[in-house]
């Protein structure tokens, strides 16, 4: 049988030693290495790849919950107890949205520290077979369209909840929503789903993640979308990091064919990882000075950021030119042209919210969800029509 290889990492040469005089009793067990803070933990890991890492709390450098959340989303493979002489509430909160598999306080019995190890090596392997059985690949070629805007109140929810709709309606499709609006995210009271589980339960199992697993956190839409939730509370949202982000949309790209976003008027962190990975940026705004600054001022970011005009659009919100700004007044103030006008229809988006069904699919007539189906057509047309060349490509050069 296959030795446990495992890693121990404590800034205590005392506590590392006896640990290895604990696990030296049992034969299945092997101590690969071991580490003195979380900096040198994050490189052993990538360097040995061990089965277990023993993974103390408090140390120089990089703490362990750090070194752990950096660990799970570049050492997958590798599952971390965290061991602490804090046992509170909210470290193990902290450990198990950092990625940690099982929490044990010291001091701690060998028979406890075994068990841990044990049961946490298991439920791995268990969970690697279940994926080897059931799992088919897909080569799927997805793509991430990120609704954003610098200013609150322009839409985006509205625009990314009915451009999925829209999206998986049209093209029979995967496509997946999340609400990166990680405070005050609406999406699942404008689609009227119930949320049992959100993207704050999610990262506790984050270095578990893979695509089963992901599926089982999603909520579906009777439209077919599937809806990953904001967390229910504000404060949620400080344990969600861009690394968590980065896996969230990496996994789920593995088994849609869209990915829409929708997120805060912010710069965040997390925000900013769902930019950089977009291929494309809908940037809504509307027909009004603070807005058109604000926007003025994210557009200026993001080209600091080296985003490209091919892949930022702006979608002019309330479109109308009735309260004195022309849109080429704005198109110049901007130096971007408008990508799709959606126009001011405030009975059928309100009407829509609260009720919870998407305008696409039942007030299709409307010249709002016509233009909602005009933006989904050229961004699904788009994809079709980059995967045709891409076909063609490796027809001519015989690569199949």
């Amino acid at each position: 049988m296959d030795k446990i290889r495992v890693v121990i990492v404590d800034d205590s040469e005392e506590t590392r030693s006896n640990i290895k005089t604990i696990l030296a009793f049992e034969k299945r067990f092997e101590v690969i290495g071991e580490a003195e803070n979380g900096n040198e933990a994050v490189n052993v890991a990538k360097e040995l790849r061990p089965d277990v890492i023993l993974m103390d709390i408090n140390m120089p450098i990089m703490d362990g919950i750090k070194a752990t959340s950096q660990i799970s989303i570049e050492v997958p493979e590798t599952s971390v107890i965290i061991m602490s002489v804090q046992g509170e509430q909210e470290y193990l909160r902290k450990a198990m949205s950092a990625g940690a598999r099982e929490f044990i306080t010291k001091p701690f019995s060998s028979d406890d520290l075994i068990v841990s190890i044990m049961n946490t090596y298991e439920a791995e392997a268990k969970r690697k077979e279940n994926i080897g059985i059931s799992r088919v690949h897909e080569d799927i070629k997805s793509k991430v369209i990120t609704v954003f805007s610098t200013k609150g109140g322009v839409g985006k929810t509205t625009i990314s909840s009915n451009l999925a709709v829209c999206i998986a309606r049209n093209t029979k499709k995967r496509v997946a929503l999340i609400d990166l609006d990680l405070q005050f995210g609406d999406v699942a009271i404008m689609l009227n789903v119930t949320v049992k589980n959100t993207i704050s339960d999610l990262i506790k199992e984050i270095n578990m993640l893979d695509a089963n697993l992901l599926d089982d956190y999603l909520v579906t839409h009777f439209s077919g979308v599937k809806v990953l939730p904001a967390p229910l509370k504000p404060e949620y949202a400080e344990y969600i990091t861009s690394s968590h982000v980065e896996k969230i949309i990496k996994t789920l790209k593995e088994s849609y064919h869209y990915v829409i976003v929708d997120t805060s008027a912010s710069f965040h962190e997390t925000v900013l990882t769902s930019l950089d990975m977009s291929d494309k940026i809908l940037m809504v705004s509307t027909l009004d000075l603070p807005t058109i600054k604000n926007v003025k001022s994210g557009l200026d970011i993001m080209e600091s950021l080296h985003y490209s005009k091919e892949k930022t659009k702006i979608v002019l919100n309330k479109a109308s030119e009735q309260f004195g700004i022309k849109y080429k007044d704005f198109e110049d103030t901007l130096k971007y042209t408008i990508w799709s006008y959606l126009p001011e229809d405030s009975a059928t988006v309100v009407t829509s919210a609260n009720k919870g069904f998407p305008f696409v699919m039942t007030r299709t007539e409307t010249k709002v969800a016509k233009a909602i189906a005009g933006m989904a057509d050229e961004l699904t047309m788009e994809k079709a029509a980059e995967q045709k060349e891409k076909s063609t490509i490796k027809r001519l050069l015989g690569i199949y």
